[in-house]
């Protein structure tokens, strides 16, 4: 595990403890961990070296200096690139000037960087399109591309896997390696995480954060399925997969070329598929150690566990538990929702009126008896939506929910009769 924080202005530790807990989550662990920030005395020695060895250099050209030299050079419709005079001053002071270390690049050279990608093939750039790029904002300040190439070498890092984004800078990479005297290690790198419009994944697609899906009540082993399957199909194109069937399957060279696009509806459907693998007792458990809350109400586990065989066939993660906040609280509706369909309120009034008297004589334990009452109701009234649809509303205050006889079973005999008597006062 490597923290990269040398740049300090995009480095807060929330950022750290945010990567740190989502792969704890995922149950990621790591044999090593590292800190750039704290491992400023190793870039210093090498950056030292190449300067003694005139591979590197300070420049002293101002940023407005630099952002006319580009401005031109786009203009002139030619690639952006500082060839530095200083580069060969060997200048090491210019007072009161600021200067940052470069590399020192050919800018005459034929030569081609090429590097064979796993996933891509041989990648070629032209070094002397590189220009003298900066590795260094002082010999105790390295930035990004010099620290990487370091911390591979000392780490002994066999393969970069990284984004497609970061293709451009493996070219830089490479020659720094080179100056250092460095093995270069191979190359993978994997397609971006797309939105549904297939642009690159970003905070305006919804949750980015691994941390956000854990409060939202996914499981970590679905999550970890579902990221596995973004850019690889595994053999047989099976979907459902635990980390050992991952582990032996996975080959690097089959990720995908493009971009894999991060479907929410997949998402979602993948955790019900894990959810359906809990016992009632197992998914009333993980839904109290998430500590999700209904209306600032805890419920208990037992409570939870009447409720689960009704709920978990319309629970795609955890947190739509709170769907059957009635149970819990009384149901807040408006008087229209009780009318069924083209009927009167006064229609309404009469059908529930009965379905009170039913409830009084027979209690909800017995569901086939209720349910048989209540269909001889639908008939006398000549339609079933009569008897059963304000039922349902008076219970949850919904239009959609489970059977409403077997919440009446759940919610018991005295708070059935009370939300009825409440609707028929309504109406």
């Amino acid at each position: 595990m490597r923290i990269e924080d040398t740049d300090k202005e995009r480095s807060k530790k929330e950022y750290e403890d945010d990567i740190l807990n989502g792969l704890k989550w995922l149950d990621i662990g790591w044999d090593e961990f590292y800190k750039q920030s704290d491992r400023i005395p190793i870039y210093t020695k090498y950056l030292q070296k190449l300067l003694s060895e005139g591979k590197a250099f300070w420049c002293y050209h101002s940023e407005e200096e630099l952002e006319k030299e580009r401005q031109e050079q786009l203009a002139a419709k030619a690639i952006p690139r500082h060839v530095c005079e200083y580069k060969k001053s060997k200048i090491e002071n210019r007072g009161s000037k600021i200067g940052i270390i470069r590399l020192a690049v050919d800018e005459n050279s034929k030569k081609k960087i090429a590097f064979d990608d796993i996933i891509r093939g041989c990648v070629e750039f032209e070094e002397r399109l590189l220009g003298d790029f900066s590795i260094a904002k002082s010999p105790d300040t390295p930035l990004y591309h010099f620290a990487v190439v370091v911390d591979d070498y000392e780490m002994e890092i066999s393969h970069v896997i990284r984004g497609e984004d970061h293709v451009a800078n493996t070219p830089k990479q490479i020659l720094i390696q080179e100056a250092l005297g460095f093995k270069k290690p191979l190359y993978a790198h994997l397609p971006l995480i797309l939105g549904e419009d297939r642009s690159k994944l970003s905070k305006r697609h919804g949750a980015v954060s691994l941390n956000e899906y854990q409060k939202e009540g996914y499981l970590p082993e679905a999550v970890f399925n579902f990221l596995a399957l973004l850019g690889f199909t595994p053999p047989g194109d099976k979907e459902i997969l635990s980390r050992e069937e991952f582990v032996s399957v996975f080959d690097l060279g089959k990720v995908h070329k493009s971009g894999a696009v991060f479907d929410t509806r997949k998402l979602d459907w993948m955790n019900g598929e894990y959810l359906k693998r809990l016992s009632d007792n197992e998914l009333a458990e993980k839904i109290v150690q998430a500590r999700f809350t209904i209306h600032d109400s805890r419920f208990t586990k037992d409570e939870l566990t009447k409720i689960i065989p009704l709920a978990r066939e319309r629970i795609k993660k955890l947190s739509d538990i709170s769907e059957f906040d009635y149970f819990f609280k009384e149901p807040e509706y408006k008087r229209e929702l009780l009318k069924w369909k083209d009927k009167s309120f006064e229609e309404m009034k009469n059908s529930l009126s009965e379905v009170k008297k039913i409830i009084e004589d027979l209690g909800t334990n017995d569901k086939n008896k209720l349910r048989q009452a209540l269909d001889e109701l639908g008939q006398k009234l000549g339609d079933r939506g009569l008897a059963y649809w304000p039922f349902r509303v008076a219970l949850t205050g919904c239009e959609a929910s489970p059977d409403p006889v077997d919440i009446a079973e759940i919610l018991g005999r005295e708070k059935t009769l009370e939300r009825v008597k409440r609707a028929v006062e309504l109406l």
